[in-house]
Formats: C-alpha cells, structure tokens, sequence
C-alpha cells in the first residue's frame, strides 16, 4: 500500500487530533513575538519559490484541493485509536457524497501545498504543506502530535479489500512511528520530526517529516523512501527559506 503524498498527512494529523480523543494542551510562547494571520492569498504569496532556493531548484505550488483524495473509499482502522490521525493521514479516505472538504473549526482557515524537486537529486522531491491557523492554535496542534509518540510507536491496522476485488482478504498493516532528531532552524518557534512506516509488504515504505511552527502557521514537508533507501530528511535549506518567508510575510502591518 503506498504512502501518500503529504499534504494529506499536514490536513489529517494536525486537524483531526480532537477528534482522536487527545487533550490539548498549551504551547510555547513565540520566540519572535506575537505574528498576525495571513490571508488565504498571503498564505500562498508566501511559498518559498526557486528563486529563494537557487539554481536546481523547481518549486511547484498546488492549488487548494490538488493531490490524493484516496482510493475507492475504504478506510484503513488503527487498532490503537489514538493513532487513527496518522492512517486517516498516509491514506486517505475518499470523502461521502455531499460531504464538506472543510477540516472545521479546528482546522486551518487557510492551506497551500507545493513540491520541490532539485536537480542533483531526481529522486528526492520534498512535499510540503502550509496551514494557517487562529491564534494559539498552531502551538497547542505541535503539542498534541507531541503526545503521538508513545501510543502510536508501534500499531496495526486493517483495511477492507478494494471495492474492485472484494475476493481479496481484509489487509492487516504494520506501522512503526519514530522521532527524528531534528534541529530547530533559527526563525522557527518548534520544530517536530518523525518517521512513519509500513512493514506488511516485501518491501518497506517510509514517510519522513518536518514540522515546523512559524507564528500562527505550521509547515509540514515530507520525503518518501522505499526499501533499502529509507526517507531522506527533508531538505534543510528549504525548511530554513520557507521559515524565513512565513516570519517575514507575518510581521508586516
């Protein structure tokens, strides 16, 4: 079962963690002071682009909605429910008929997705996702994927066939979820790293993410290994340029 691509994982772990029944908690203050909101344009005006990267960089903004929506509507089940978030997340299922794409109250007003390739590494693409938030709301979401760790270390799950084969059995899935050392950036007021895998297959597959907390916006961007070649660590001059343009957008009056 592939992972998906992680605007997805930015909407479903940093929205839905009420929802799995985690209690919220205070985070910490911002290291720069208080930061207005941004619009749903400024939001976007923000996305690094090549030229903050430099040559052998390609940035690609996606408009609202773009990516996996999932596959035939079948939902995978952790057997942990606290770690729900995280499948709802990697994979996606297709929203009802009629349904709202709004995340809700406790969601981002706002969002913008992108994707980074670099030259020198074809291979290595980093998908990103910004998510705007009321005041206080980015700080407390970063503490509650904080409390992620140790329920959700290791869990199953299972999923029904595809609608297309339901000769198939039900799919039981392993995961294994990791902190990453991860240094916070100057300009950043947290920073969050993590390793999601699935161990069911031949071959395991990994998502490596950062999440970072600029003001009132969290920025997620993710990388995906395969096999013997596990999930790079985001590139760190793009988390560092992204922080920088997030900070800079939200202190201008």
């Amino acid at each position: 079962m592939p992972l998906r691509p992680p605007r997805p994982l930015a909407a479903a772990v940093l929205a839905l963690m009420l929802a799995a029944g985690c209690t919220t908690v205070g985070g910490s203050a911002d290291r720069a002071g208080p930061a207005r909101e941004l619009s749903a344009g400024e939001l976007r005006a923000a996305a690094v682009a090549d030229a903050d990267l430099g040559p052998g960089y390609t940035v690609t903004v996606m408009t609202p909605g773009h990516g996996e929506t999932g596959s035939g509507g079948a939902r995978e089940v952790s057997d942990v429910p606290a770690c729900q978030p995280l499948l709802d997340a990697v994979t996606p299922a297709a929203p009802a008929a009629g349904a709202s794409p709004s995340p809700g109250p406790e969601g981002p007003y706002a969002e913008t997705g992108l994707s980074v390739a670099r030259a020198a590494d074809p291979e290595g693409g980093v998908y990103g996702g910004l998510l705007g938030y009321r005041p206080g709301r980015a700080a407390r979401l970063q503490s509650e994927l904080e409390k992620l760790f140790g329920p959700c270390a290791s869990f199953s799950s299972t999923a029904p066939p595809p609608p297309a084969d339901r000769s198939r059995k039900v799919l039981r899935t392993r995961h294994r979820l990791t902190r990453d050392d991860t240094p916070t950036p100057g300009g950043v007021d947290a920073a969050t790293g993590f390793t999601l895998t699935n161990e069911s297959g031949s071959v395991v597959l990994s998502q490596r993410a950062v999440v970072v907390r600029v003001g009132q916006v969290l920025a997620v961007f993710t990388t995906v290994g395969v096999g013997a070649k596990p999930a790079a660590a985001p590139d760190e001059r793009i988390v560092r340029q992204q922080a920088a343009k997030l900070r800079a957008a939200q202190a201008v009056r």
